[in-house]
């Protein structure tokens, strides 16, 4: 969403809030790379013959589920449920696959089953396998199937399940092990790999299937399948953002390395075909976790490949590629895998002199973003800081405000060119100059507005900024935050000085701090203040004294109440008097939101209240265990 040209010298401005990654122009009608040849429908059943799901099997599926659901977790009844169910899944379990309200309801039976009726369902499929994985619903069938091993793989195989009557339905010997099946659907995905990484539904296979191998789950598929889980795989607690890793046979790990190379041998179809680029993204960052040789191999070869296609006529052939749809996405996954040496090569070769160009492309702009958060050393900082700087302000006005926070990222974590950079979004937000201006940054960092247009001035181009007029500061209500604008004050906030953004902090009045913690994305900056090595005590005081009087409003609130608790939790004992003496004058309003009663309960307020002495001995306890915690932490 790139602005036209304008004058970097303009008063007024309003930032874009940045553009949104597109999907992409629609193909010319071409086959994309590596799909030229038709799919063998050999083994897939005629078109008449595909298995029909009655209405009756259908319904007896849905209330099997609802049963399981309110069943109790354990015992040897749910046991026998699970068990008979799972036995008319096996039987149906084509048909089930291939329904849309089937597979939905078979994803999540197979968050309820134990090892050995998962094997027979897989091995029941697995003569249709082709059929199935791409076939819009099987293939979630499949992924369900796939995600089950962090919890089943090197379980014991259960006794009471190997009678003779499970026997006698196998026709083609005893049946599998869960390992053998993998490796099994490993092999058929590895004989027609193109095929499958270029198919729309198919590719959602590999991608599962590349996961399982490594032994790491990414963040993407457990939100994604987060609903097929059973109860108990529910409430497990996950990290945001943070890829779950679980053990794996070694077999597992030999056959990654198969598939590794098989990307090796068609490389230019995955960087080029869009369906097979998503294969591509996964395997780079499970190999980077588990196999980093094998994911150094791939990253060499991408690069390799576009380094050696024509030239463009402002520099590296690379280039050409970063403004595409689909091989910039692969590109900024192969920024963020490489080692810092490789890193290193690769700006200087091919990024160094092209930054600023690249910030001002609609799709160039984000591989950028990803070399910045690839930043870990002084060295490649200082160079992409000298030439990206004295550019700031004119990438906010072409939209991509991304790059910019980007940079104050690379800025924290390194630890350099912080003073520097906090003194260009000053001017680039026209708050530098006069100095008064300054108390203002935090709304307008929030917001992505420059002074005069946050302030609605009438400034023209070339006059004297006005002064700061802190009645009209305080009479205004907080703008709208931004999540970039949230992004950017968290990361200046962990800055070694972040005393100018603390004093605009503090700077705002009661009302327009409550917003901001009450906000979805502001409320994180409420975090940082609480939790930056940089904020010292009495700068955290400060600051959150203006809350006092809110701290009703701050429990009732689904965004507030977490700051309140966030709050809590540091307080000494004295403020946790004076915050509780607050919350009991409005209980009764309290106890009936449904926040504020979860913050009363945290508070003990009725204890409070009713018994003011227990309720102190109480607190000293948890704040004394508080201090020993520390005190043990920093040692």
């Amino acid at each position: 969403m790139g602005l036209g040209p304008r004058s970097l010298h303009k008063a007024g401005r309003r930032f874009p809030a940045g553009d949104k990654r597109g999907r992409g122009a629609k193909g010319s009608g071409r086959p994309p790379p590596g799909r030229q040849r038709p799919p063998d429908r050999s083994s897939e059943p005629a078109q008449d013959a595909h298995p029909h799901l009655s209405h009756e099997a259908l319904g007896y599926f849905r209330q099997a589920l609802s049963a399981l659901k309110e069943a109790p977790e354990t015992g040897e009844e749910r046991e026998l449920m699970v068990h008979n169910v799972l036995k008319e899944v096996e039987a149906e379990a084509l048909a089930l696959a291939t329904n849309r309200t089937g597979s939905e309801i078979m994803q999540e039976l197979l968050g309820f089953s134990p090892l050995k009726p998962l094997c027979r369902v897989w091995a029941t499929l697995r003569s249709n396998f082709r059929f199935v994985a791409c076939h819009r619903c099987g293939v979630h069938v499949l992924q369900s199937a796939l995600l089950q091993l962090p919890r089943l793989l090197g379980s014991p195989a259960e006794k009471e399940e190997e009678d003779v009557e499970e026997e006698e339905d196998g026709k083609d010997g005893p049946l599998e092990t869960l390992e053998e099946l993998v490796l099994g659907l490993a092999s058929e995905v590895c004989d027609d790999f193109l095929f499958y990484c270029g198919d729309t539904h198919g590719s959602f296979v590999v991608r599962t299937l590349l996961q399982v191998l490594g032994g790491t789950l990414l963040e993407s598929e457990r939100t994604r399948h987060r609903g097929s889980q059973s109860p108990e795989a529910q409430r497990a607690p996950t990290r945001e953002g943070k890829p779950s890793d679980f053990e794996v046979p070694e077999t597992f790990l030999n056959r990654l390395q198969d598939l590794s190379s098989c990307f090796l041998k068609d490389i230019a179809v995955f960087i080029t075909d869009k369906i097979s680029s998503f294969c591509l993204q996964v395997a780079l960052q499970i190999l980077h976790r588990k196999l980093p040789q094998f994911c150094a191999q791939l990253c060499n070869a991408v690069i390799g490949y576009l380094s050696s296609r024509n030239s463009s006529a402002d520099g590296s052939p690379l280039l050409l590629f970063l403004r595409d749809q689909t091989s910039s996405r692969l590109l900024e996954q192969v920024l963020l895998v490489l080692e810092p040496p490789r890193l290193q090569s690769l700006f200087e070769d091919h990024f160094q002199g092209q930054l600023q160009t690249l910030a001002a492309h609609p799709i160039a702009n984000f591989p950028l973003q990803r070399l910045l958060d690839a930043v870990t050393t002084a060295e490649l900082l200082s160079p992409v800081f000298e030439e990206l700087s004295p550019a700031l302000e004119a990438v906010l006005a072409q939209g991509h405000p991304g790059v910019v926070i980007a940079l104050v990222g690379a800025c924290r974590r390194v630890g350099a060119h912080q003073a520097r950079v906090l003194q260009l979004l000053l001017e680039a937000f026209h708050c530098a100059e006069p100095p008064s201006r300054q108390v203002a940054c935090v709304p307008l960092f929030a917001t992505l507005t420059a002074y005069e247009v946050y302030y609605r001035l009438a400034e023209e181009e070339g006059a004297v900024p006005a002064e700061h007029q802190v009645e009209m500061a305080t009479a205004r209500a907080l703008g709208e935050v931004t999540v970039l604008g949230s992004l950017l004050l968290q990361h200046l906030l962990h800055f070694s000085s972040p005393g100018i953004v603390l004093r605009s902090l503090g700077a705002l009045t009661g009302p327009q701090l409550l917003t901001l913690a009450q906000n979805p994305a502001g409320s994180h900056v409420l975090d940082a203040v609480l939790t930056s090595p940089s904020v010292t005590r009495k700068q955290r005081r400060r600051v959150l004294k203006t809350l006092k009087g809110q701290y009703v409003a701050l429990a009732c609130s689904r965004h507030g109440s977490r700051v309140l608790d966030a709050i809590w939790s540091g307080a000494t004992l004295g403020a946790r008097k004076e915050i509780a003496a607050e919350l009991g004058e409005r209980n009764q309003e309290l106890i009936r939101d449904p926040f504020g009663h979860h913050v009363a309960r945290n508070v003990a307020l009725t204890t409070f209240l009713k018994r003011r002495e227990a309720w102190e001995q109480q607190q000293g306890a948890v704040a004394k265990r508080r201090r020993a915690l520390n005190s043990i932490l920093k040692d």
